[in-house]
């Protein structure tokens, strides 16, 4: 039976390499290093760190930028490594990331989609027209984030968009759960 080989990741605030890959790993370099500099400002009151799944338990889509750059990465693995990350994928929640163990880790965490790297951190989104901010319930719990610690989720969305684009893709989102399951 396989097994899966679950890598012990770096401990946050330290985020892993961003995938290879142009522009993607660009974005998701730039997305690394927002987060590493909230994390720094504000570490005291952001209680993400390894193991953390609480973003976690959702079905989550990818652009074909990132899935192309998650099928790179998995083409490395060996064929058990690959096929008990398909069995995960296969046999999980559906309320849950089909690349979450059932230990709680980011299976791909090296390659996770720009969701995944900015999940924790603040964010402005609007809210009917109105701009708000959010963030992880368990973070910014006594303080207010800098005005540079908050991620834009408008500008981050077009920029995703326009990775995806400018490597061929049409913006279309596929299921990562069958991104994770091709052999």
């Amino acid at each position: 039976m396989s097994r899966l080989n679950e890598s012990q990741g770096p401990a946050l605030p330290d985020r892993a390499a961003p995938p290879k890959g142009g522009a993607q790993r660009e974005l998701a370099g730039k997305v690394d290093a927002f987060f590493a500099r909230a994390h720094a400002r504000h570490g005291d009151d952001m209680q993400c760190s390894t193991g953390c799944s609480d973003c976690c338990h959702v079905r989550l889509t990818v652009t074909g930028a990132e899935a192309e750059a998650i099928r790179v990465e998995l083409a490395r693995w060996p064929a058990e490594r690959r096929a008990a990350l398909a069995a995960n994928a296969r046999d999980g929640a559906p309320d849950r990331c089909a690349a979450l163990a059932p230990s709680g880790r980011c299976l791909i965490y090296d390659v996770r989609p720009i969701v995944c790297r900015s999940h924790g951190a603040p964010i402005r989104l609007r809210e009917g027209s109105l701009p708000v901010v959010q963030s992880c319930h368990r973070n910014f719990t006594r303080t207010t984030p800098d005005p540079d610690c908050i991620l834009d989720q408008e500008t981050l969305s077009a920029l995703t968009l326009m990775v995806d684009r400018a490597s061929g893709g049409d913006g279309t989102r596929v299921d990562l759960a069958s991104v994770l399951g091709t052999e």
